[in-house]
């Protein structure tokens, strides 16, 4: 495989460090020429890209692609990659076989706590995942146009080494928020590295959560990330008090567990299903500080 990933920053590089785990040529785009330079250290070939046009460079490189993965979050103008391809998806990238979206659990609104499937309509609540729903739609439109499969991934909350409750409560920015039978669902980054590799090795479309088994109390990770540690997690803060961003208190607005059944029974085996064995790992081989 020649792959590119359009978005290679956290995600995007465990994705890289999948593809690469199994001798596939791996490239991938950043905003600025310093993160190139961080690119091409991780050996994944670097290329510039803000949303402006391609460089001569890139659509070189997009010609010899056979495995594309977009990253990059749509902005105030949409997927600006998006508005490049359109209608010349195969001009561009005519060795191309596979394209993996990243998008969001987001896309489903609050459920009240209740189990979401791929089958659940999108009900989403902020702006930013109904604009994930019109990007995965537009993406597999132009994936039937092209005739190619597009896989969406919708993600849930995203942690890894350098970013987890370790972290947070090695900085003192841990915070214990309480709201009553509030839900969160998470991955572990290299579980996402591990999906898109599978779906792209299988030339697999459609939309798959990639989430772990085990939606779960957010304070429960920091009590458990804490215990590990071997130090005292932080006072409990109730929701409705609590000093919070607009941002950081429209998540809890969203309450649901997201099922990974269907990722699963495709023959996918996360290698991290649950917290608190990600934790576990994490702590005992000292990689929680990235």
């Amino acid at each position: 495989m020649n792959v590119m990933i359009f978005g290679c920053g956290y995600s995007g590089q465990a994705i890289a460090e999948a593809f690469k785990s199994e001798g596939h040529q791996v490239s991938g785009t950043v905003r600025t020429a310093h993160k190139a330079l961080e690119l091409a250290a991780r050996d994944i070939k670097a290329f510039v890209f803000d949303g402006s046009p391609f460089s001569e460079e890139l659509l070189t490189e997009l010609r010899e692609t056979t495995h594309l993965v977009q990253s990059i979050p749509p902005g105030t103008e949409g997927d600006p990659l998006l508005k490049l391809i359109s209608g010349r998806l195969r001009a561009l990238c005519p060795k191309l076989e596979w394209v993996g979206y990243l998008s969001t659990v987001g896309v489903y609104g609050d459920h009240g706590g209740g189990w979401v499937t791929e089958e659940t309509p999108g009900s989403p609540i902020h702006g930013r995942s109904i604009e994930r729903v019109d990007t995965e739609d537009t993406w597999a439109a132009k994936g039937r146009a092209a005739g190619l499969p597009v896989a969406s991934l919708r993600l849930a909350g995203i942690y890894g080494p350098g970013r987890n409750a370790f972290v947070n409560l090695a900085r003192g920015t841990a915070r214990r928020i309480i709201k009553k039978e509030q839900v969160f669902n998470r991955i572990r980054v290299e579980d996402i590295g591990g999906a898109a590799l599978f779906l792209a090795k299988g030339n697999v479309g459609g939309i798959y959560n990639v989430t772990d088994d085990e939606p779960g109390p957010p304070q429960d990770v920091i009590v458990e990330a804490a215990r590990l540690m071997g130090v005292e997690p932080p006072p409990e803060l109730d929701f409705e008090t609590a000093d919070m961003t607009p941002m950081a208190r429209s998540f809890y607005g969203a309450n649901k567990r997201v099922s990974n059944a269907k990722i699963r029974a495709a023959g996918f085996q996360f290698q991290f299903p649950n917290y608190r064995m990600s934790l576990a790992e994490m702590w005992a081989s000292g990689r929680w500080r990235g």
